[in-house]
């Protein structure tokens, strides 16, 4: 098992390398076949229209799905979705359009402490351990952007 220092060291300065980048590709290819917890997240890039795509974790909670940036504010793919007004895509066992929502800092805590628990990658990136109170998670909820994954609905067909 990798020990968290090689882990933050492949996202040093929160950016992956060329290595992490590898890894994230690979990931994402598994992701969309949707053996398992984690999907693709396509969003366009902002500058240059070309896709942007990565493996996330979804989190789900109490009905309500969420992604988490264990990259905090400075990930690429958040001010990507932000410039989108929120559009994206998720693939995982099909292709699914979605709009994004970010999620107002004072409700992240139980979504972060949520998020350690399903993504053991994230660990290493986010300063709070999985077991901690939710009190210790209230210090970095305005490090880690959250975001509501929202279907919109189909016009209906007249």
């Amino acid at each position: 098992m990798m020990r968290p220092e090689w882990l933050r060291w492949m996202y040093r300065g929160r950016r992956p390398n060329r290595l992490a980048r590898l890894m994230n590709r690979s990931g994402a290819l598994l992701a969309r076949t949707g053996m398992n917890r984690m999907r693709t997240l396509e969003v366009r890039h902002a500058r240059t229209g070309r896709p942007l795509t990565l493996p996330v974790v979804p989190v789900p909670m109490d009905g309500t799905t969420y992604l988490v940036s264990m990259l905090g504010e400075r990930a690429n793919w958040v001010r990507h979705v932000r410039a989108a007004d929120g559009r994206a895509v998720l693939h995982g066992r099909g292709r699914h359009d979605v709009v994004l929502l970010e999620v107002p800092p004072d409700l992240r805590p139980p979504v972060l402490r949520r998020y350690l628990d399903l993504a053991p990658g994230a660990r290493p990136h986010i300063p709070v351990r999985r077991g901690d109170p939710l009190e210790m998670f209230e210090r970095v909820k305005g490090d880690f952007p959250v975001f509501e994954v929202r279907v919109p609905r189909r016009p209906t067909g007249a």
